[in-house]
Formats: C-alpha cells, structure tokens, sequence
C-alpha cells in the first residue's frame, strides 16, 4: 500500500529476472529509501540459504505513476522476488505484506502500519503479513487476518513456501504510552467561575477558546482539564486518532484510547510542525494529531504570526491538504481550538502594574489577526485569585455529565446530518433549519450592524447560544443566551 495521507493505493510488486549484466532496476517512482530496499533484500534472502538473481533484474512497482516512499515496502518486494525464484507459490492476491527487513532477515516494526491495515481493508484484502511486534497494532482493523512473521524466512513459511525457519528472536516494538487523567479534575480550580462555564460551553458545543490572563491565573490548568470532560472517542474516531499518531511515529496501545487527544506544541514551533510534511512519507502535524481532540496554544501571541494564519484553513474546512513534491495527502483535522494569552507582554495589564505602552501591547496581540481570532468563538477573561477562593464547585464527573447530556440534545436536534455538535454546524444550515424569533437575533443584528461582529462572528455567536440552550436543558435559545453568547464572543476588552 502507498499511502496518501490516511488513504491507501494498493501498489503490486512485479519482478523479472533475466539474463544479463548482474544489476537491479527497481522502477516505479521509488524514493530512495525504496531504492535502497535492493541490498536489504539480497542480504535476507542469503539468510534464506538462497542465492538472489545474479542477472538483472527489473522490479516493478505499479501503478508507476505513484510516488512510493518508506521501508514497509521492503517484505512485499523480497517475497515477490522469492516468487519469482519459485520459492513462495503464487496465492489469490488477496494479502497485503508491510514490514521493513534487516540485513540479518528479521521483519522490523514500521510506523504507520495501523493506516495501512485500513487501507489494505478498504481495498478488499483480507489478508495481511506485518511484523510480529505490529500485530497487535494491525489487529485494531476489524474483517483483517492479520499473520505476524518475525523474519523473512517466517513470512515465506505462512505464504507456502517450502522452507525450515530458524527461530530467532523477534525485533519488539516501543511502548506505547499510556494517558490518563485520573489526577486532573476540575473541582482543583479555584475562582473564575466564568472560565469554567466557559471551558464547559466549549466542550458541549465544540467551540473555539481564548483565554486572557496575567501569568499564574490558571489559564493552563484549566486547558489540561478539557479533555477530561469531553465524551469519550467513538470506535470510528479512537481508531482514526490511533492512525494519526501511528503514521506520526507513535507506537498505539493494544487496544484503542477512548480519552480525546491533546496537542500543545511549543510557542517557538514551525509551519512544518504544526501543518505536517516530510522528505518521504508525509507525517501528520499536531493539526492533524489534535483531530476528535484539543489543540492547545499557550502564550499564543508569541507564535509565528505565519503559523498562526495556517490554523485558518482547518478551522473551517476540518481537514488540512498538504502540498509537497513527493505528492498530495489529507489528513482530518476536526479539533478544538483552545488559545492561551497574557494580556501584555509583562503579562501585568490590569493589575496596575504594568509597564507596557499601548503600542506594545498592541503589537503584541497583532500576530492574532483578525480572521482567526474571528474563528474563536469563545473570549474570556482569567484573572488570578485571592487567597482563601473558593473551589469552582463542580467536579469533572458532574460537568462531563452535563456535558454528554447537552451533546445527546444536539445529536438528537441534527440527526440525519453529518454533524454531531452545534460547533460544527454551518451557519446557513442553522438559520435555514433551526429559524430563530426577529427579535432574538435583533441583539446580534446590531452588532453586525456597529462592526462589533462579522457574519461569520455572528453564526458563531449563534451555535453558541444553541449549546447554552443544551447545557440548561431548553428545547431553543431564549434571550439570556442570546446576551450571554454575544457576551462570551466580545469578553476580552481590545
């Protein structure tokens, strides 16, 4: 299989031994990693007891016109050469093989192999050989018979050919590691009882979040505490996130992770980082890896204002496209947006002591540009708390409660649509479907009306009334979410 993003094309490997001057010509648009697969190849096969071709020898990818990139290609290509020798019997074409080998034969774990078992399914193969530290990874594709082979010699025994395999010792693959959040809940925050009802807004709705405050406030305490109160993963969507983060490099438990994923690149991170790339395989970026999940941007002012603009793009459409020479992939990219500012750069504005002139705070939030900030639903402000504070009064369990039953009433209110949460709902559907009173959305007409709100900044301010309406169990939005929402929109002062 090549893989394009998280699709596959099935690539058939085709080898013809001839006469000739002893050479390997391996066509089909390889990358160099491909290429090189030649002399991993004839060195198992030797471990084999055998002798590779000696003529040349022309080993063909098809289609050609695919770009192919990785070593996983590395088992179908040894064994389509130990078919050609007549060693392994021709089957129905019904098996996929992804493994890359060593000089020693041994079949080395490779990463993306659970994206490549899906794309090997959707196919309509329904048979695969991987190596035997991925098997518990590939068996997460369900209506897959998944066969493990710890070397080359192994993997021609399960395909039929006549050999003896030796035992050896099978080359393990990293841990994965294991998240929890068992030790963050929500009753540990103290004060602003408005980001907490904002957090819980958020996480209903599915909504975008920014958080201004001076260092200390709890802004990044309470990011942590967002994924403990979304409802847990789907089958579907835990095995999508788990194909993301096995493309990235990182090894998938054994079974699949339920909790939604949590993406907190550093301030000082790239456009590569963030949107994802590479020379070969093109690897997913947190974008991507934050899908069904939150991305968090602490000190949000002080990334790249150009990175910050590559978040425009897969906020709306929930996909990002990367462009390189190797080729083209899509990866999801449906996440939740969760920004974290101070409000100046001594971080002081408002308490009284800050230094900063008005041009340099100014300059500071300039890297937000309009256009994203006008993507982000929620505004708040969060400011520190005295000492003696009480709790925010709710623990996770309960706001997760409220919030799986405000997610039921708007699955409920979009059933028959692709869309599950009121975040995600395009604003023409929601007035073309769910019409609201002239006289509620009069407050948000005038907004529009004063340039406080876009149109876009008023859909928005609209889902965001829907959810509020869920969370207080109301079959529609009345006045006071109207207000609260526009409020919530507005909340950090310019």
């Amino acid at each position: 299989m090549a893989l394009q993003g998280l699709a596959g094309v099935p690539v058939q490997i085709e080898v013809h031994a001839a006469s000739g001057l002893p050479r390997v010509h391996i066509v089909g648009l390889p990358d160099r990693a491909v290429q090189q697969a030649q002399h991993r190849t004839w060195s198992a096969i030797a471990r084999l007891g055998l002798t590779a071709p000696h003529g040349k020898t022309v080993i063909n990818l098809t289609p050609a016109s695919l770009p192919k990139a990785g070593t996983h290609f590395d088992l179908a290509m040894a064994i389509a050469v130990l078919r050609a020798m007549q060693v392994v019997p021709a089957d129905d074409g019904t098996t996929a093989l992804f493994g890359e080998l060593g000089l020693d034969g041994r079949l080395r774990p490779v990463p993306g192999t659970l994206p490549l078992a899906r794309a090997a399914a959707a196919s309509g193969l329904t048979r695969i050989v991987v190596p035997t530290a991925s098997v518990d990874e590939a068996s997460l594709v369900a209506g897959l018979q998944v066969l493990g082979a710890p070397s080359l010699a192994h993997a021609a025994a399960l395909l039929g050919a006549e050999v003896d395999p030796e035992p050896v010792d099978a080359v393990t693959a990293p841990s994965p590691v294991e998240r929890t959040q068992t030790d963050l809940d929500l009753a540990d925050v103290v004060g602003n009882r408005d980001a907490v009802a904002a957090l819980e807004i958020a996480a209903a709705g599915a909504h975008h979040l920014m958080m201004v405050g001076p260092p200390g406030a709890g802004k990044t305490m309470l990011a942590m505490r967002l994924p403990g109160i979304l409802p847990p993963l789907d089958e579907a969507a835990a095995l999508e996130v788990a194909s993301l983060r096995s493309l990235a490099g990182e090894p998938p438990a054994s079974s699949l992770d339920l909790l939604p994923p949590f993406e907190q690149p550093h301030h000082s991170a790239t456009g590569v980082s963030l949107v994802g790339g590479g020379s070969g395989v093109i690897r997913p970026g947190a974008i991507a890896r934050a899908t069904h999940g939150v991305l968090f941007m602490d000190e949000a002012p002080e990334f790249s204002r150009a990175v910050l603009d590559q978040l425009r793009q897969p906020l709306e459409s929930g996909t990002i496209t990367i462009h390189r020479a190797v080729g083209v992939a899509t990866f999801p990219a449906r996440f939740q947006l969760l920004l974290a500012a101070n409000p100046c750069p001594c971080g002081s504005f408002g308490t009284g002591d800050c230094t900063c002139a008005p041009q340099q705070r100014r300059r500071y939030f300039s890297r937000l540009s309009g256009p994203l900030l006008d993507r982000v639903d929620l505004q708040v402000r969060v400011d520190r708390v005295a000492p003696g504070t009480q709790g925010a009064g709710r623990t996770t369990a309960e706001a997760a409660g409220r919030v799986a039953a405000a997610r039921d009433r708007a699955a409920h209110r979009l059933a028959g649509t692709e869309w599950s949460a009121m975040g995600h709902v395009p604003g023409p559907w929601l007035r073309r479907n769910l019409p609201l009173d002239a006289a509620l959305l009069r407050p948000l007409e005038e907004a529009v009306e004063r340039g406080l709100l876009t149109m876009r900044g008023m859909d928005r301010a609209l889902r965001v009334a829907w959810t509020i309406s869920h969370l207080d169990g109301i079959d529609s939005p009345t006045r006071s979410h109207i207000g609260l929402a526009l409020a919530l929109r507005k909340g950090i002062p310019a």
